[in-house]
């Protein structure tokens, strides 16, 4: 079963390691991390300003890979979301796609956003396709929004609004059950 849970000071180390595999660091935005100072500082602000909330995402009770939004107390009550799946043997096994059913839930229900948003790689099919596949649409286009090993590289944005979400949330919510990706 696929779920979500609260960070904890044990998760420190596997998420350094994780977004310093190039199969995940390639995909992020930030993830020139200039070493392991500047990820403990990244880890201490996920787990303690107000502004950000992270979760690990879990396949079997085990890390899979981590979940977070960001910008949660302004005023317009939307946040951008941030994820990766960074086990190598959860990849592929629709980890990702309940992450993303879990986390909205969390973002609109607990949280009571009004949109999350997403900048993904525009290269990043697989990215693309589960957000969409969960209700995110594309809003914009950004040609060479972000440096990644000093390269410009161009980023697809996404939103879902809480009525959207809504709506699609009990069809994307029972096939995952019947996938048997998460409990009822």
């Amino acid at each position: 079963m696929i779920e979500l849970r609260d960070l904890s000071s044990e998760d420190e180390e596997r998420l350094y390691e994780w977004r310093g595999e190039p199969e995940v660091a390639r995909w992020m935005s930030d993830a020139d991390v200039s070493g392991r100072e500047a990820h403990r500082a990244w880890f201490e602000q996920l787990s303690t300003d107000p502004d950000l909330k992270g979760w690990m995402i879990t396949r079997g009770g085990r890390p899979a890979g981590l979940l977070t939004l960001t910008g949660l107390t302004g005023h317009h009550r939307r946040a951008a979301w941030n994820w990766f799946v960074g086990d190598r043997e959860a990849r592929g096994r629709g980890v990702g796609r309940a992450a993303q059913v879990l986390g909205l839930d969390r973002a609109f229900g607990d949280l009571g956003l009004h949109k999350v948003w997403a900048e993904v790689m525009a290269d990043n099919d697989a990215a693309v396709k589960i957000l969409a596949d969960v209700g995110f649409r594309r809003e914009g286009y950004l040609r060479g929004h972000v440096l990644s090993g000093g390269k410009p590289r161009d980023v697809v944005q996404l939103g879902i609004l809480d009525e959207e979400w809504r709506r699609l949330a009990p069809a994307a919510r029972q096939r995952l059950v019947e996938a048997g990706l998460v409990a009822r």
